[in-house]
This record gives structure tokens, sequence and C-alpha cells, in this order.
């Protein structure tokens, strides 16, 4: 009688126990659920507001003085960011001292000019504060939307160092600060069950042809002043999608956390 009692409570508790278990499970498996309501919530309202702030943006750096420009430290520069952070002047270009005053009211100097960007960063700015403005595009990448970031201007404007900046300190660009993102993110979501494989192509387009940056057979060749053996390269636009690609490039497996 004693064994059965001890058996029929073994049992009880046997019982009890995956009761409790199946209940956890389900309470997990609610919260799992609303974690991920909650994140398609925030992808949205996320994307929605770059919708309202606007898909298309331009915005204009200005480069300090360098040593090697030559300048002197009384240089007064001719582009002129405004206090309001969006804005821009370029200064009047004044006639020389023995210009005759009539031709220089003739219309052929430059009036003061001022121009309106959605954010201007001055030559004080420095390379986090660029991050920070663009980082929401990441993050809609990340999303599954399609991005795009580049950079235009002159020789010597400060396209390389805004984009690719020097070493990995505070003077580190857009590219890999953005990849540090993507890093951060991947180990944010490997928490939930999330597997990341990656691949990059690097590509130019250079006198209207398609060149694979990755191709090092093309590269050795466009080195030594000789054509590429990229052929057949093209870019295309996926139908359904909209994914813009090159059809052809090379295709490399990327650790986004390798700083190397």
């Amino acid at each position: 009688g004693e064994v059965q009692a001890l058996r029929t409570r073994v049992e009880s508790a046997e019982t009890a126990r995956l009761e409790a278990s199946r209940g956890d499970q389900a309470r997990l498996d609610e919260m799992e659920g609303k974690l991920r309501d909650a994140e398609s919530t925030r992808r949205k309202l996320h994307n929605t507001i770059q919708e309202l702030r606007g898909n298309i943006r331009v915005f204009a750096r200005v480069r300090p003085f360098l040593p090697a420009d030559g300048s002197e430290a009384a240089t007064t520069p001719v582009v002129e960011p405004a206090a309001d952070g969006v804005s821009l002047a370029l200064a009047a270009e004044e006639a020389p001292p023995d210009e005759d005053v009539a031709f220089a009211k003739g219309g052929r100097r430059r009036k003061r000019e001022c121009y309106a960007y959605d954010r201007v960063f001055g030559p004080e700015v420095g390379q986090e504060q660029v991050f920070d403005e663009v980082s929401e595009f990441v993050q809609s990448a990340l999303d599954g939307y399609q991005v795009c970031l580049l950079s235009y201007g002159q020789t010597g404007s400060g396209k390389t160092h805004t984009m690719q900046g020097a070493g990995s300190g505070p003077m580190r660009g857009i590219i890999p600060r953005a990849m540090e993102q993507v890093a951060a993110y991947c180990e944010q979501q490997k928490t939930r069950g999330w597997v990341y494989e990656m691949e990059v192509t690097y590509c130019e387009i250079y006198n209207e042809q398609v060149r694979d940056l990755l191709d090092e057979g093309s590269t050795q060749q466009q080195a030594f002043g000789g054509k590429s053996d990229s052929k057949g390269l093209e870019i295309r636009r996926e139908p359904k999608t909209g994914r813009v690609y090159v059809d052809g490039a090379t295709r490399t497996p990327v650790d986004p956390g390798d700083s190397d």
C-alpha cells in the first residue's frame, strides 16, 4: 500500500511538472509573438518617419582648410555654413582693387548666394556626427528596404575621408561605422535564433564601363593600363523586389564584425 501511495504521489508530481512546463512554454510563445509584433511595428514606424523626412536627402559637408592647401590662417572661407544647420552661403566675389568698378557691377562677378539642404555639416563637425545623421538609413537597410548612400564632390573635397575615413578610431568614416552597426544588429538577432550570411560586391563605373574590383585578374590589368576582363557585367533591377544589382559581379563572403 505504501509503495502504491508513493508511486501515486510521484506520478502526480510529474504530471504537475509537465503541466507547469507546458504553461511556461505557452507563456514563452506568447511573449515571443508579442516581441515579433513589436519589432514589426517598430520597423513600420521607423521607416514611416524616414519617408516623412524624405526618401531622398541631400547633405553638404564643408571641409576645413588643411596644411597642404597653403592657405594663411586668416584666410576667409568662401563657403559659409549658417547657424541653422541646414543652409550655407557662397561669399560674394570681390573685384580686385585695380579693376574697373563698372566691370564689377556688370554682373560678371559672383554675388552672395545662399543654398538650403536637408543638413549642413560645418568644418568643425566630426565623423561621428555625420554618421549619426545617416545611421537611420543603415537601420532601414537592415529592415529590408533599399538604401543608397553616395558622396559627390570635386577632387580633394573630402569624399573618401567621409565615406572611408582612416584607422579604427574617431576618424573612421561611414562605411566602417555602418559595418559595425550591421555587426551589432546581427549579434543582437542571434539571441533570437537568427543566423546571417553576408556577401558583398565591389564595382566601379569608369568611362561608362562597369568594373569588378574583386576580380583580381581584371584589377591587375587595369592597374597596368590594360583593358578590363570583366565582360558581361550589367546593371539590372529585379522586377518583383526592385533590387538593383550588377549581374556577373564577384560575390565575396564577409564578416561585418571583422575589422580587418
